[in-house]
């Protein structure tokens, strides 16, 4: 059906329904801009959550993923993230093929419904003012014909009266003869202009109008169509992305079913293992008799000198926890690992190796990338001077050449701790060995096994002579206590005797440091004790070792005499 010929008479009602087909388009416009936000934010919440779970960059991240659950939740994270993605991807279609294509449309279609509105108007003026122009017309012939009427009975009248001069009854002939034909003349522009307004009128109801109807009608369609079409279209830009999330998912999946409890089992002994063999039997003590106990190098009891009877108190190391709750908590672990076990201390020094020769060979490829570049710019001067590389080329060099003495320090270290790792069968021949000669042994052991805070060590004194010529720096302080209680579980804060001023600045790689900048201002809580370092507090979280000849120290008037020293 055709809206020109079924509703020509509608104009209003179709102004008012054309006006509400736009409004719908601008609702569901809105519609789909809310439905992108959400995915929007949605998209954000999830990235959010990824990232509020993703391991953070610290040695737990490294533990963490030896574990094949732990690796299993890092790629469901992952996952999680590109899932993320795809709802932003799906934002982004609804906005480019559907918000802004209907914006668009939008300012089009009210343009053309607004001009084609604004011809419908004018064709009604237009007939509406003909109608006018008719209707005077016919009121002036209407008028005119009264006219004539009255003089013609006015004439008869004067005629009629034998009184009246034959001059008067002359005019009023003349008078009703010029009104006849003014109506005469009235009746002919009525009836001329009569066939031209139902001439207009007929165009307008049969032409115009319905051409006008016919493109408001074409226009409706065409939104109704093309609301239609972005329907399809939000259905279409879930479906698009389906495929990739239902490959999130799978990844999921897969990462779940990778988890081997077996392997994590295994990894526990990996990670924990001492390397050490379980203590031997623990030989009679005949106190009657002036014997000195013997120890096997298998036993692990701590000790340094004879204890009176009754206030022997040996400790097996391996289940000590307080000394090494206050070495972590002290962050006093040093450069070569000594504090660990000796499988742990082996596995790290090895992780510390592998570190530093990935380090070298970056730098190394850094270096060759520029030694070509230097080789373009000697054959091709316009592209740059060779002069400008050999700046970075040296600082590469001497960066390689200070990674290398590194790598040979850990070497050492690396080789003392293999070539000390006991095995079965040669703990068992010294074990024989040293039940002969247990006096001797009994002090050798003591201090080989054992540093100054019950950590263990291996020949302390070796250790310590080859990182003083590989590193001027002095090693971070250990603790100088023989043993300590089992009660101890936490360490008093210690009270702040002065402050001291950063000379230089210090990067802290080592437990038990403290990074400081040049001309930083921090607080003294222990002065130095001979071995080079000053324990100095920022705040009330972060505190550490500064190498004394870093800083310049000022103590209160009441700590030490306020002595002041750099």
């Amino acid at each position: 059906m055709s809206w020109g010929s079924e509703l020509w008479d509608q104009f209003d009602n179709l102004e008012k329904h054309t006006q509400w087909g736009i409004e719908y388009l601008e609702k569901y416009t809105k519609f789909v801009k809310e439905r992108s936000e959400i995915e929007t934010n949605y998209a954000k919440q999830i990235r959010n959550l990824s990232k509020k779970y993703q391991p953070k960059k610290n040695s737990r991240e490294e533990e963490e993923s030896k574990y094949t659950f732990c690796r299993a939740f890092l790629t469901t994270l992952n996952e999680l993230n590109d899932y993320a993605g795809q709802h932003e991807v799906i934002a982004e279609n609804l906005t480019a093929q559907i918000i802004s294509e209907l914006s668009r449309y939008l300012q089009e279609i009210k343009a053309e419904r607004k001009s084609h509105f604004h011809d419908g108007r004018k064709a009604q003026q237009h007939i509406e003012s003909s109608w006018k122009q008719l209707e005077s017309c016919k009121r002036r012939f209407e008028r005119d014909c009264k006219e004539a009427d009255r003089a013609q009975q006015y004439f008869e009248k004067m005629d009629a009266d034998i009184n009246v001069t034959k001059a008067d009854v002359e005019k009023a002939r003349q008078q009703a003869q010029m009104r006849h034909q003014m109506a005469a003349d009235s009746k002919g522009d009525y009836s001329a202009f009569l066939q031209k307004f139902n001439q207009e009128q007929n165009e307008h109801y049969f032409t115009v109008i319905p051409n006008i109807f016919q493109k408001l009608q074409d226009m409706e369609e065409r939104r109704i169509e093309r609301l239609g079409v972005c329907m399809k279209t939000f259905a279409d830009v879930d479906r698009q992305v389906l495929p990739i999330v239902g490959k999130c998912l799978d990844g999921m999946t897969k990462a779940a079913e990778s988890i081997e409890p077996k392997t994590d089992s295994k990894q526990v002994v990996e990670s924990y293992k001492s390397g050490f063999e379980p203590p031997g039997d623990v030989e009679f003590e005949d106190y009657g008799q002036a014997m000195k106990r013997a120890v096997s190098e298998t036993s692990l009891s701590k000790e340094g000198k004879e204890k009176p009877p009754g206030k022997s108190k040996g400790k097996l190391w391996p289940f000590i926890k307080n000394k090494n709750k206050l070495s972590l908590k002290l962050g006093s672990g040093p450069e070569d690992f000594s504090h660990l076990p000796p499988e742990q201390r082996r596995k790290k020094l090895q992780g510390k190796l592998d570190e530093l020769n990935r380090d070298i060979q970056k730098e190394m490829d850094q270096r060759d990338a520029l030694t070509k570049m230097k080789d373009v710019y000697v054959k091709n001067p316009q592209m740059g001077d060779p002069a400008s590389v050999d700046p970075r080329l040296s600082e590469i060099s001497q960066t390689i050449e200070k990674l290398q003495l590194e790598v040979q320090k850990f070497e050492g270290w690396l080789a003392e701790v293999e070539e000390r790792m006991p095995s079965k069968s040669d703990t068992q021949r010294r074990s024989i060995y040293e039940t002969q000669n247990n006096t001797a042994v009994s002090n050798n052991c003591a201090q080989d096994r054992e540093s100054p805070d019950g950590s263990y060590t291996e020949e302390q004194n070796s250790e310590t002579q080859v990182k003083a010529n590989i590193n001027p720096a002095p090693n971070p302080p250990t603790s100088t206590t023989p043993e300590f209680d089992d009660e101890f579980d936490d360490e008093e804060t210690l009270p702040t005797i002065g402050t001291c001023k950063a000379l230089y600045p210090f990067e802290g790689h080592n437990e038990g440091t403290i990074a400081v900048a040049e001309g930083e201002l921090l607080y003294v809580i222990e002065e130095d004790k001979g071995d080079g370092w000053t324990r100095v507090r920022r705040n009330e979280d972060e505190e550490g070792y500064v190498p004394t000849s870093y800083v310049e120290v000022f103590l209160e008037t009441n700590a030490k005499g306020a002595m002041t020293y750099i």
